[in-house]
């Protein structure tokens, strides 16, 4: 990392040394495909600024100062909202590119684009992805808006599909081509699904690999960042040597609809590291993961 590196937020590229304590794999508005058509969910994005917000002012108040929405495209992700809570609130907001596993892809992308039929291609993927960052994200129907600050994925949890190999793959191509880093939600092998990622000659030191499981030691030795949820595993890995590959995040949502998510409790994230670990496993790793490297 170097002094003049910086990172894409929704309000503009910031100076990776002014991220501060970040939450590096959250997701601030979380919504199943779909339930924003259903007739007892009501987004009110008024009551959804406000919940937001107020997680937003706690961690802020607690000495926070980034959040990482990697819930990716069609999740819940919201732009222009992600864009007014920063102002309001003072706390960067990084927003991500990318989707999540095969299930929770709309019918296009699940449409067969070759005969004999064959998965959505790794190069459309990329192509789509990689645009939000050098273009803008999309907001759906009306404009692009601020680079996209990370790629985000997920693989199925029994086993990587096709589609998910194929997407993990573009995700992959799309952060090497930009320059920001890759984070995704393992599967049942994260070290076989970390490898498809440095197959398209991503280096391990740009990959974030959540829910890593009893493979976490062995994903942070293979060089990629750990994303963990339970501060005391986050604690053992670091002390096992492996501090300057451990990231933290609270596993849950600022608010969610149509799925049940733990509730995001941002300050608590902060005073839970301790603090002799607080500024490397929250300020240090997240800044370096999250710097844009010159593609």
């Amino acid at each position: 990392m170097t002094a003049t590196s910086s990172v894409n937020t929704v309000l503009g590229p910031v100076p990776s040394a002014e991220l501060g304590i970040v939450a590096v794999h959250e997701a601030l508005l979380s919504v199943l495909p779909g339930a924003q058509y259903a007739y007892d969910i009501d987004l009110d994005r008024a009551a959804i600024f406000r919940a937001v917000a107020d997680k937003l002012i706690a961690f802020k108040a607690a000495g926070g100062g980034t959040v990482v929405d990697a819930g990716g495209m069609y999740a819940g992700r919201d732009v222009p909202l992600y864009e007014a809570l920063s102002r309001a609130t003072g706390v960067h907001i990084v927003a991500s590119s990318g989707q999540m596993e095969e299930s929770m892809l709309g019918g296009y992308f699940l449409t067969p684009q070759t005969n004999p039929p064959t998965p959505w291609p790794a190069e459309k993927f990329a192509e789509l992805y990689a645009a939000e960052v050098t273009e803008g994200m999309v907001v759906p129907r009306v404009e692009r808006r601020g680079a996209a600050g990370v790629v985000s994925t997920a693989v199925t949890t029994e086993t990587m599909t096709p589609t998910d190999e194929s997407q993990l793959r573009g995700c992959a191509r799309a952060a090497r081509q930009t320059g920001v880093a890759l984070t995704f939600r393992a599967g049942s092998d994260p070290l076989a699904e970390l490898a498809v990622t440095l197959d398209e000659g991503l280096p391990a030191d740009r990959v974030a690999v959540a829910n890593a499981g009893e493979r976490a030691a062995d994903v942070a030795a293979a060089g990629a960042f750990v994303v963990l949820t339970d501060v005391a595993v986050a604690v053992a890995l670091a002390e096992a040597g492996h501090a300057e590959r451990t990231l933290v995040a609270t596993g849950g949502a600022g608010i969610a609809f149509g799925h049940d998510v733990p509730a995001a409790a941002y300050d608590e994230l902060v005073e839970a590291v301790p603090a002799p670990l607080r500024d490397q496993l929250l300020v240090a790793n997240p800044a370096t993961l999250l710097a844009v490297k010159e593609a």
